[in-house]
């Protein structure tokens, strides 16, 4: 079953100041099934992030169709969908991790991921209970789960925001650099996590900038300078 296809996808941004429109990226087509991760691959500047953003819904593409099979809408545009849609499949269905994170200043780490599973309709107890499993797997130190994120390092709050997603389980997984500010150790829990996701069903979508890290875990990778889709085997090596 298709999951995710992506046909004819082009977006442009107006510098206003300056008076020009220029083009982020323009005729990207690729699919993926259920439970298959793509990566994606090129150079800085090329356009994956758009991509990845534009399927979440924070850009609106200018050209082409981003479908998603949606387990509550059946299959939709997530370029033409309602906002009402979009807000529901953010909360239950489509997850997003960038190397930045965006999250109320009052609020504690621990406290941001229970948050996350309340919204999925999880209990109070259960909810705090897989919080603190997930932020110990990802090796946030105890000391750190009742202070806020805005205090964090950079690497501390990736950790977190990984953590914020992947603990809804969601269908599918947009990751944009999420090993970005990483050491080894904590890329080995991300791996290890993604895996886990995988093997449960999760489709995802993910751009790394370490090629090493991506051997073994995509299925398939989209080159953004030949536009060409292959199997992960036959991954090029061009600057990411």
């Amino acid at each position: 079953m298709t999951m995710l296809e992506i046909t004819d996808f082009g977006k442009r941004f107006t510098i206003h100041h300056l008076g020009k429109t220029m083009p982020a990226t323009e005729h990207i087509n690729f699919s993926l099934e259920a439970g298959e991760f793509i990566g994606i691959v090129g150079k800085s500047g090329s356009g994956k992030s758009t991509i990845l953003k534009s399927i979440y819904r924070s850009y609106l593409p200018d050209t082409g169709k981003i479908l998603y099979d949606s387990a509550r809408f059946g299959l939709v545009d997530l370029a033409t969908i309602s906002e009402r849609e979009m807000l529901y499949l953010r909360k239950y269905e489509i997850g997003y991790v960038s190397q930045f994170l965006n999250v109320m200043p009052r609020t504690t780490c621990r406290q941001l991921v229970i948050n996350a599973l309340l919204e999925m309709g999880e209990t109070e107890e259960v909810a705090l209970i897989e919080a603190e499993k997930a932020l110990a797997h990802f090796e946030m130190n105890p000391k750190l789960w009742d202070s806020y994120p805005n205090t964090f390092s950079g690497g501390e709050k990736l950790r977190l925001n990984i953590a914020m997603a992947t603990v809804k389980k969601p269908r599918l997984l947009l990751l944009d650099e999420p090993t970005a500010s990483l050491d080894q150790q904590s890329k080995v829990r991300v791996r290890e996590m993604i895996e886990k996701l995988k093997n449960k069903g999760t489709t995802l979508v993910g751009i790394f900038h370490d090629i090493e890290f991506m051997e073994g875990l995509c299925d398939k990778v989209f080159d953004m300078q030949t536009r060409e889709l292959t199997l992960a085997k036959e991954t090029v090596t061009h600057e990411s």
